[in-house]
């Protein structure tokens, strides 16, 4: 699919939310944001490969786009969608809708692609859920943002975000308000890192697995950023959450022998 230089124009609704959302985490957090975006990619067409731990991030990730001027369209669950006032928040913005385990699924890849192709900057968390890795490190990906990249023949930028879990627990919003009132006076830091594209120039889409091997260059690109984020907490984060399960099921292992030493 060819892209046209055409930008997708947020919509305003979306835009305040954003400065909303810089609102919400500079009274609950300490939003460090680092990195950024090539200036010709900063409007689209373009790809952010985010990693996912806990609900907060995603305001903590809109926030982060905001500090750099990006306003992403964003994949989530169709639960999201559903929700009482949310859901029609979700549909203004021009967010894509994910019916996951569905047979309608694919109509999601299809719907980004169209949005990316619109020029439109693409907001993505290719592990496909919220991660349960141990060490809460991008676990092993699903294969969506690698097709989405071929499809599409956008750039992917890895974004790596560290902090959230300090503010909300993974249960939330069970444990909400005392979580929000504990966060408003600790204001944990919250950092968020957009890295460089993850190169794919040598894998050919129309090789045998292609898919999968884009997507361990993704999520090792998304691990790369992640690591100079929790520099003293390398293996286990110091601030477990209770309320949030973990498993080994999915834990990914690097692929290039001269990543950062974990997995």
């Amino acid at each position: 699919m060819e892209t046209t230089t055409r930008p997708w124009r947020a919509p305003r609704f979306w835009l305040f939310l954003q400065v909303l959302a810089r609102g919400v985490v500079g009274t609950l957090a300490r939003l460090r944001v680092t990195g950024d975006v090539p200036e010709a990619l900063r409007h689209g067409p373009l790809i952010l490969a985010a990693n996912h731990i806990n609900p907060f991030d995603p305001i903590a990730l809109t926030a982060a786009c905001r500090v750099r001027r990006i306003a992403p369209r964003i994949m989530a669950t169709g639960g999201v969608f559903r929700a009482p006032v949310v859901g029609a928040a979700m549909r203004a913005s021009g967010h894509i809708r994910v019916d996951r385990r569905t047979p309608g699924v694919g109509l999601a890849l299809d719907h980004a692609a169209a949005a990316v192709a619109d020029g439109s900057v693409v907001l993505v968390y290719p592990e496909g859920r919220m991660g349960l890795d141990p060490g809460m490190w991008p676990e092993r990906g699903k294969t969506g943002t690698a097709r989405l990249a071929f499809a599409s023949g956008a750039t992917v930028v890895p974004v790596a975000q560290w902090g959230a879990h300090e503010v909300l627990p993974y249960a939330a919003p069970r444990g909400l308000l005392p979580a929000l009132a504990r966060a408003a006076v600790r204001r944990p830091v919250v950092r968020v890192h957009f890295g460089p594209p993850v190169d794919l120039t040598g894998i050919d889409p129309a090789s045998p697995g292609a898919a999968a091997r884009a997507t361990e260059a993704i999520i090792d690109a998304l691990t790369d950023a992640l690591v100079p984020l929790r520099p003293d907490e390398p293996e286990r984060p110091r601030h477990v959450d209770p309320t949030r399960p973990t498993e080994d099921r999915r834990r990914h292992r690097r692929t290039r022998p001269d990543g950062p030493a974990r997995g």
